[in-house]
């Protein structure tokens, strides 16, 4: 049987010469399946600019930045595929073919039990999962790659602005109004207090689902309040490495955050008040006891790195997890 299974579909609509593509990813001895979607190398500017409603000082000066082609899943991961990860006995029931020898999934450490029910009621098929630290979900990145054959990652804030602008320049992926947002995210206007299964609400140009609102997303990078004027103009695929536990950087907004925090370019600083209530010392590795408001979503670079890549980049993001 092989590893996972992939169906290529080509949308009607050519962006710029480039047909998009979506690859259906299904995990062998489950029902859980995730969709990517292919975003076309190009530059883009990062940032957004002095005159938008409501900007932040952190979100400037706006710089030219050059990306390579990759592909972004269509959703935020679910509970669906997260739960076979951090779930022991789902694990198990996971049918391994001897293709999967290649990998070590299994060497991959799993989450300790969390102290809180991470999806706190709030729903857990189709709904998207939450509370995992950023070690978690680079955690949950590794297992995913090694299951399959294919490396997965979070992605560079770069990354995901250019995903989430989609060839735009306003402040939201359908323009400037925020009247109109309500069609596309779930925000404290209107989600009654709560996250929403994915895909209930309209995708950006690009097919994307969530990208505004839902639950936030964790990136690859530290959070730096004054990293854009750090950047050279054309800056080929930044990353702000982390060196540190805290601040790292979340994207998107969420259920709990007014539109302003919901914009393509707006950025989010984690802390440590999103563990307040976690009772271990010192604070887990695995749960945001606080933070139902967290959420992962995956990148598969287009060009795969070697193996011995691979193992420099866990190295380098798990030892600072």
């Amino acid at each position: 049987m092989k590893i996972f299974s992939i169906f290529i579909f080509l949308f009607g609509s050519i962006l710029s010469g480039w047909a998009q593509s979506v690859q259906t990813v299904a995990i062998p001895g489950s029902s859980v399946s995730f969709n990517m979607i292919s975003v076309p190398s190009g530059s883009f500017l990062m940032g957004s600019p002095a005159t938008e409603l409501l900007r932040n000082a952190d979100e400037g000066p706006q710089v030219k930045v050059k990306l390579d082609g990759f592909s972004i899943a269509e959703t935020e991961v679910t509970w669906e595929l997260y739960e076979l990860f951090t779930d022991k006995e789902k694990r198990a029931a996971l049918i391994y073919s001897s293709e999967l020898v290649k990998g070590n999934a299994d060497a991959v450490i799993k989450p300790s039990t969390p102290y809180l029910d991470p999806s706190y009621g709030m729903g857990k098929y189709s709904f998207p999962a939450t509370s995992m630290t950023q070690y978690a979900a680079l955690s949950f990145c590794k297992w995913l790659s090694e299951l399959t054959g294919e490396f997965y990652r979070l992605p560079t804030e770069a990354e995901w602005e250019y995903a989430c602008k989609a060839g735009t320049n306003t402040a939201y992926s359908f323009g400037d109004d925020p009247s109109l947002l309500d069609q596309y995210a779930w925000s404290f206007n209107n989600s009654e207090d709560k996250y929403h299964p994915v895909k209930s609400k309209k995708p950006n140009p690009w097919g994307l689902y969530d990208m505004h609102g839902n639950v936030m997303e964790w990136t690859l990078d530290q959070y730096q309040a004054d990293y854009y004027p750090t950047l050279g103009n054309a800056t080929a695929s930044p990353w702000r490495r982390p060196d540190k536990l805290f601040p790292r950087t979340a994207r998107g907004g969420s259920w709990d955050e007014n539109p302003q925090v919901l914009r393509s370019s707006a950025r989010t600083s984690s802390n440590p008040s999103w563990q307040r209530r976690d009772p271990q010392i010192p604070k887990s590795f695995w749960w945001c006891s606080d933070a139902p408001f967290i959420g992962i979503r995956l990148v598969k670079p287009t060009i795969q790195p070697s193996k011995e890549e691979q193992e420099e980049f866990w190295s380098l993001v798990l030892d600072e997890g």
